[in-house]
């Protein structure tokens, strides 16, 4: 009889916490709603719902009441970093999607060497024997999964950070590092693309001004849009996961050069201490 009282105490403390996630079942549901209207459409709800769940159960076997935080507001940091995790072990655009973006930068750079200019999207369409609509539409795809991962999945706000343990020093020395890999490279664009990049991207300006401040159309715009994410995506990969970068199909030649001369410009830069000095110790940007 002496071993009952803790038996039945244990058992009233896991009804309770199937209570708790019962209870707050709809938050989960409501986090994975928040995240897919920011994510490319493939992205599977169940994955993100059951990844959800999970650290609700985790959140609701960890919470400690007497810390004076909310259960919903401990929970929802919880809920959202599984949900991160879960999509940054994904491959944010499908199969298919990379491989046209695959075929559309080939063809891009191929007729970049021959003809010495940026090619326009209807050339680009003409050599892969495709509409122009087909190209935005599979770029449009990629420029999704790209400013998502370029925003650096923030979600949640620095309240619901702070009631979470912080990264460990080198998780966040490697995070600090990575953004002001970022901040260079944007920095080391050519004039044009990095104008449309920040206007685009980081101020948030419709396409339709940004055109009209470098006097061309929307539709120009949009391609050097697309040229930028391509130079940043290969300019990041160089430096940080080299096994991820690109090989243009023009190793020689003007092109080849001067992408080469963009990897090498991003790394003059700074150093790793001046990378770092870009961000606080807690990762968060610093005013420039």
């Amino acid at each position: 009889m002496s071993g009952e009282g803790p038996f039945i105490e244990r058992r009233g403390e896991e009804r309770r916490g199937e209570d708790i996630v019962r209870a707050n079942m709809p938050l989960v549901g409501h986090l994975v709603r928040e995240m897919l209207a920011r994510v490319p459409s493939h992205v599977n709800r169940d994955d993100l719902l059951s990844a959800g769940y999970a650290a609700l159960v985790s959140a609701a076997r960890g919470f400690d009441a007497e810390r004076g935080v909310p259960f919903a507001r401990f929970a929802a940091a919880r809920v959202r970093g599984a949900l991160l995790d879960e999509l940054r072990g994904l491959d944010w655009a499908s199969r298919s999607v990379r491989q046209r973006a695959r075929r559309v930068d080939a063809a891009r750079e191929g007729l970049m060497a021959e003809l010495g200019r940026t090619p326009t999207v209807q050339e680009v369409a003409d050599r892969l024997g495709c509409t122009v609509e087909d190209i935005e539409h599979g770029e449009g795809d990629v420029h999704r999964a790209t400013v998502f991962s370029l925003q650096g999945f923030a979600t949640a706000t620095a309240d619901d950070i702070v009631t979470e343990p912080g990264a460990g020093p080198e998780e966040m020395l490697l995070r600090r590092e990575r953004f002001g890999y970022l901040r260079h490279a944007v920095e080391a664009l050519p004039e044009r693309l990095r104008t449309v990049v920040q206007g685009y991207f980081f101020e948030e300006r419709p396409m339709v001004q940004i055109a009209a401040d470098l006097g061309v159309s929307e539709s120009r715009v949009s391609q050097l849009r697309a040229e930028a994410l391509v130079l940043l995506r290969d300019g990041l990969n160089t430096h940080l996961d080299p096994a991820m970068a690109a090989e243009s199909p023009a190793k020689e030649g003007c092109v080849a050069r001067r992408r080469a001369a963009y990897y090498d410009k991003i790394a003059s830069r700074g150093t790793l201490r001046t990378r770092l000095a870009l961000t606080g110790p807690d990762g968060l940007p610093l005013a420039a």
